[in-house]
């Protein structure tokens, strides 16, 4: 494959044209860190494709400004035979390109600083990284040996040699850092990430189920301070083994179409609460650890489940723009919280998300407030 053109056009629509980061774009074969790769087929199915078989196909995908999804539940598309059909969710990806620069610049980086790159995935940021300010002081970790075996190796191919980790990213962390830099999602923030930044070093990340973008600087009692950028993203939460635990909805799935010990008629058409990222985020800080699910049927009729963690679930079905038909259970009534976030965002035209100053203790608690509103994440 003849890549650096293909490079050279990807890095020119995610990066400016004075951007430092656009020569490590245009510099870095990704085709060969996606070798293959999943792709949803018809019924929500996982189709594998392989890039050597198909080099049009691969070249498309590797230098599109795409995420790539290499890994679903613990079948790695590296390690699957033709017609292997994964169940389960994405595990692992190639990130969507402009997010990974995205965060990188969030993350305000300098040449001469020791790095972290928290979920080293493909290996995609870190040979970004690498190719920036040299191997000698970037570090990539991930929990999936498989990955990080994979990632070394290949970017060894290209002269790139960061130290890449296997390790919990939510652990003790291999060394001292002045940026941590994570293309994964948490919460709580870990506060091993606080004891390996070095006075005065900063740190980014997602919050998981939440689209904020905590930034943040460390300060002299160990802590941060900063705010969530004016920015948002998506990331697979930090696993601790080969998958993800069951979720609550397919936990509490025998219940959540029954009845509800309260039925009523919600104020406001029933949402894809997922895709509204703003709300999504607002509910995690109101209800942390709900988990949201959405259907729509050929004839329109639109259903939504929030369940928490505690046993308290809500299902809403109803038509496209019409009041739905509400059904709670549980020691909360998780769509009455949601009906005051989307009342909030319509009457005051924003939810407080993005921008917010925060503060974060020395044990990972942030601490979020703006005028009136404060919220907890821990």
């Amino acid at each position: 494959m003849e890549w650096h053109s293909a490079a050279a056009g990807l890095a020119a629509t995610v990066t400016d044209p004075d951007s430092r980061w656009r020569t490590p774009v245009a510099s870095i074969p990704r085709h060969e860190l996606i070798p293959r790769w999943w792709e949803r087929g018809p019924g929500g199915t996982w189709a594998l494709k392989d890039g050597a078989a198909d080099p049009e196909a691969w070249e498309q995908a590797a230098y599109s400004n795409l995420s790539k999804i290499t890994r679903v539940g613990p079948l790695h598309a590296d390690r699957s035979e033709p017609g292997e059909a994964p169940e389960g969710g994405p595990t692992s990806s190639a990130t969507l390109p402009s997010l990974v620069v995205r965060m990188l610049r969030h993350g305000r980086l300098h040449e001469g600083m020791d790095i972290l790159d928290v979920g080293t995935g493909s290996g995609y940021s870190a040979a970004l990284l690498a190719h920036r300010f040299g191997s000698a002081r970037i570090t990539s970790v991930d929990v999936d040996p498989y990955l990080t075996e994979a990632a070394a190796e290949r970017l060894e191919g290209m002269g790139l040699h960061p130290a890449i980790v296997t390790a919990d990213a939510t652990g003790p962390l291999p060394g001292r850092f002045d940026r941590i830099v994570s293309m994964v999602s948490v919460n709580p923030l870990p506060a091993s990430w606080l004891a390996a930044l070095r006075p005065g070093g900063r740190l980014v990340t997602v919050i998981s189920r939440t689209s904020m973008i905590v930034t943040a600087w460390k300060t002299e009692d160990g802590g941060a301070a900063g705010t969530t950028a004016r920015d948002w993203a998506g990331f697979m939460n930090t696993r601790h083994g080969p998958d993800y635990p069951p979720g609550v909805v397919s936990r509490f799935a025998d219940r959540i179409d029954q009845d509800g010990e309260e039925i009523s008629t919600g104020r406001y058409p029933v949402l894809d609460v997922d895709e509204a990222w703003e709300v999504r985020s607002t509910l995690e800080l109101r209800a942390p650890g709900t988990e949201c699910a959405y259907r729509e049927d050929e004839s329109g009729l639109r259903t939504a489940w929030l369940v928490h963690p505690d046993g308290s679930w809500a299902r809403a079905s109803g038509g496209k723009g019409r009041p739905p038909t509400v059904h709670q259970s549980g020691p909360r009534r998780l769509w009455d919280v949601l009906d005051r976030i989307r009342n909030r965002l319509n009457t005051m035209g924003g939810l407080p998300v993005y921008g917010v100053p925060l503060t974060i203790t020395p044990e990972g608690t942030i601490h979020l407030s703006r005028g009136r509103w404060k919220a907890t994440i821990r």
